[in-house]
């Protein structure tokens, strides 16, 4: 008995000394820096664990070779097991830099310090553009393609809802692995709530009674501006211009409604030709935005610069010449366009 209890002690003892030093042992092997020359980029896929992420860095020779592989790995599963990380750990991309260890990726990965990435919506695309910029972006889970604009804006909750406008161009951060729909959710419900406000700071006797319509004038605005402080004089002229029941003859307007027919020319034929969008053709707005306005333009459409102007001409430099009366408007195209290109047509027209 006494000799069995010996024995027993003695475990204990060697349990006592060893365990502390076999787990001193495997966590050296943690904090030891891993095999990396330069900067390196771990991907944590949607549904991948800890496991395929510790498979991913051996393949990639990063937890070095043999036991030293072993012993990281085995590391890395006991610290998940004592802090429950790998239930928590976020989808994204996580830097490596040189001198990092094993031990300071899974904090990372712990916490979710995931890489940023961002993209860009510009003011004045078209929904086609904007949807071909978002499906050009490998870092996005893509799962709009295939779908039509209709069954797109049904997944934004928005069935019925033609998507022209309705995305607000800005920069937009995400982490490897977004979906595609996220971003343009966040876009949707930025938009919507930069018409919301712009909208409850309008001024006072508009000819138009609905947010849309704003947003529909806000994007011609947009497709006008070449120089952003003339937002609220090009705005001023077209609510001048429907105010009197004039046409708003702008050009973007027919080259929207001509789609994909557009070839970078526009003819007297097509000038004529009737589409929803002929603004030389229809009265009033057309029957949807052209383009993405940003924040500016639509706080111009409703908030117009108070002015006499009934027409503007480009001067070439990116900004407009303003005139009140058709003479003054007919004189100026002669002296900044007609000179240089005879086929030049202005915008607003000059026909009433």
């Amino acid at each position: 008995m006494r000799k069995k209890i010996r024995i027993f002690g003695l475990l204990v003892v060697v349990l006592v000394v060893a365990v502390p030093l076999a787990g001193a042992w495997i966590s050296s092997y943690l904090h030891r820096p891993l095999d990396i020359a330069e900067p390196r980029i771990v991907d944590v896929s949607r549904g991948a664990g800890l496991s395929r992420v510790l498979v991913n860095l051996q393949n990639a020779g990063v937890l070095g070779e043999g036991l030293e592989a072993r012993f990281r790995r085995l590391g890395a599963r006991l610290y998940s097991s004592f802090t429950g990380m790998d239930a928590r750990m976020h989808v994204g991309e996580y830097r490596l830099q040189p001198g990092d260890s094993l031990l300071a990726l899974l904090e990372k990965m712990d916490r979710g310090e995931v890489i940023q990435r961002s993209l860009t919506l510009v003011e004045g695309w078209n929904f086609r553009e904007l949807r071909a910029h978002l499906a050009s972006r490998d870092t996005l889970e893509q799962t709009l393609d295939g779908l039509s604009d209709e069954q797109v804006m049904e997944k934004l909750g928005k069935p019925g809802q033609h998507p022209e406008g309705w995305f607000a161009p800005e920069t937009y951060f995400y982490t490897r692995g977004t979906r595609d729909l996220t971003v343009l959710r966040r876009a949707l419900e930025r938009q919507e709530a930069v018409l919301e406000e712009a909208w409850g700071q309008r001024m006072d006797n508009l000819p138009f009674d609905e947010p849309y319509e704003a947003l529909i004038l806000a994007s011609i605005v947009e497709k006008e501006t070449g120089v952003p402080e003339e937002r609220p004089e090009i705005a001023g002229v077209f609510v001048n211009r429907l105010r009197k029941g004039m046409r708003l003859q702008t050009d973007p307007t027919v080259i929207y409604g001509m789609g994909e027919a557009y070839d970078g020319n526009i003819r007297r034929s097509d000038l004529r030709r009737p589409t929803p969008y002929n603004t030389y053709v229809i009265r009033g707005l057309p029957p949807t935005p052209i383009a993405m306005p940003g924040k500016e333009a639509i706080h111009a459409a409703v908030n117009p610069a108070d002015t006499e102007s009934l027409y503007f001409v480009a001067r070439g430099d990116g900004s407009h010449y303003f005139s009140k009366t058709l003479a003054q408007h007919q004189k100026a195209v002669r002296d900044y366009q007609l000179r240089r290109r005879q086929n030049y047509r202005s915008s607003p027209g000059e026909t009433q």
